[in-house]
């Protein structure tokens, strides 16, 4: 019997692999222009496998995907301190001085798959630090106004953000708990410090159907991660999330 003929041209056959060739140098070179492109994607990796092993609080396997995706394009290095960028991509907080942190990379994913954020949203953050938690949720075509009680932190994440190309986010010095009533409301709140109640000036500023994530508990132990959700009748639900530790919201209130 004779064999099955071949439909392919021989030329294709042969250009096949330098077509892989071409197409593995290209990655090679995109990954040599990105030094962090593995660290990212390993952060990403370990990411996973805490929302995994958090899943009976999460009440998920997996987040959406776009949250992974945003995380895998923001450059964690350029938010930390220069003595601590090859531990950016670690799945660790890290100090930023003024005796205040950049969140673990875990919580700032798990927060932001919360808020189940859309394109052209108006989003509060109470907490700016060093701009990181901003950047991811700039990626997600935001707009975020962003609030910093420490001066020197919101003049450095004013002038970071825009330099790394999220111009739409504002930051501003100033208290948080009273969030930003010239702005509001907003279709989605974060708070990234641990507040003794939940503020009632945030509560205000959400809009009909909005959601606020904040870690509610002593800034001395274990707090807890609320998930606030206003609903469409105006009625306020709080689940708890997850156990977590923040440093404290700070401010005369």
């Amino acid at each position: 019997m004779a064999g099955p003929v071949s439909t392919r041209h021989p030329v294709s056959a042969a250009i096949a692999p330098l077509l892989l060739l071409v197409a593995i140098g290209l990655g090679a070179a995109a990954q040599a222009s990105d030094p962090y492109h593995d660290s990212r994607q390993h952060m990403i990796r370990l990411i996973e496998a805490d929302v995994r092993a958090t899943s009976d609080y999460l009440r998920r396997t997996a987040l959406d995907a776009r949250v992974l995706e945003a995380m895998a394009r923001v450059p964690r290095h350029e938010f930390v301190p220069d003595d601590l960028v090859d531990a950016a991509y670690r799945n660790r907080p890290l100090p930023i001085g003024h005796g205040q942190t950049i969140s673990q990379p875990y919580i700032v994913a798990i927060m932001t798959d919360l808020l189940d954020l859309e394109p052209g949203q108006r989003v509060l953050e109470i907490g700016t630090g060093s701009g990181y938690q901003a950047a991811v949720l700039a990626e997600f075509g935001a707009s975020v106004w962003s609030i910093e009680i420490i001066p020197a932190l919101a003049e450095q994440a004013a002038e970071r953000l825009p330099r790394l190309g999220y111009d739409q986010v504002e930051v501003r010095a100033g208290d948080g708990y009273y969030g930003w009533p010239d702005e509001a409301p907003f279709d989605a709140i974060i708070v990234t410090a641990a507040a003794s109640h939940v503020p009632s000036p945030l509560l205000q500023q959400l809009r009909t159907g909005a959601k606020m994530i904040i870690p509610v508990g002593s800034p001395f132990s274990t707090q807890q991660l609320l998930l606030i959700t206003r609903d469409q009748n105006e009625q306020v639900r709080t689940r708890q999330v997850l156990p977590v530790r923040f440093v404290p919201l700070t401010g005369e209130h």
